[in-house]
């Protein structure tokens, strides 16, 4: 085996083989640097100031006023990092429950550009217009954003909450 190395040297004294291992090498140090420097730039983001005159209500209207919509977390803050569940009442403008409404949910931190980091969704709607909201997750402190999207037979409206948690929210 090593004189058929022998013969396959190239010039310099570096046979075909050690040239082929030092190539794969060099690609791969290549790519675990690329990769380093990636994680990097994604690292723990830096804070950035909650915007001056956020409204922070957890009771609000739609945006079109057919719904006023009530969203009770389950501790104030909420928890960081765990799964949780809450409570969210939906009335009429008039004040009427809305029985049997499809609630929708999405939300994110708008600072950061991402969503949420679970799917929650809006179970078990009872004769009052109380909803359970399960599978909500926070995954870091900051601003947040909560939108319901809510449907009757009537209509069809949506409403977004802002959400703060603190650092010391876990």
């Amino acid at each position: 085996m090593r004189s058929a190395m022998r013969d396959r040297t190239i010039g310099s004294g570096v046979d075909e083989m050690s040239l082929k291992y030092i190539r794969r090498r060099i690609v791969m140090l290549a790519f675990a640097g690329s990769g380093i420097a990636m994680l990097g730039a994604c690292g723990a983001p830096a804070e950035q100031p909650v915007p001056a005159g956020l409204n922070l209500s957890l009771t609000r209207t739609t945006a079109s006023g057919a719904y006023v919509v009530t969203l009770e977390p389950p501790t104030a803050p909420p928890p960081l990092n765990r799964i949780h569940a809450w409570t969210v009442t939906v009335n009429r403008a008039s004040g009427e429950p809305v029985r049997g409404a499809r609630i929708d949910v999405s939300g994110g931190m708008p600072q950061h550009g991402h969503g949420l980091p679970t799917r929650p969704r809006v179970i078990d709607g009872d004769a009052n217009g109380t909803y359970r909201l399960q599978g909500m997750k926070f995954s870091m402190p900051g601003w947040w954003t909560i939108t319901l999207k809510v449907r009757d037979a009537q209509h069809d409206d949506d409403v977004t909450f802002n959400v703060v948690l603190p650092p010391a929210a876990s």
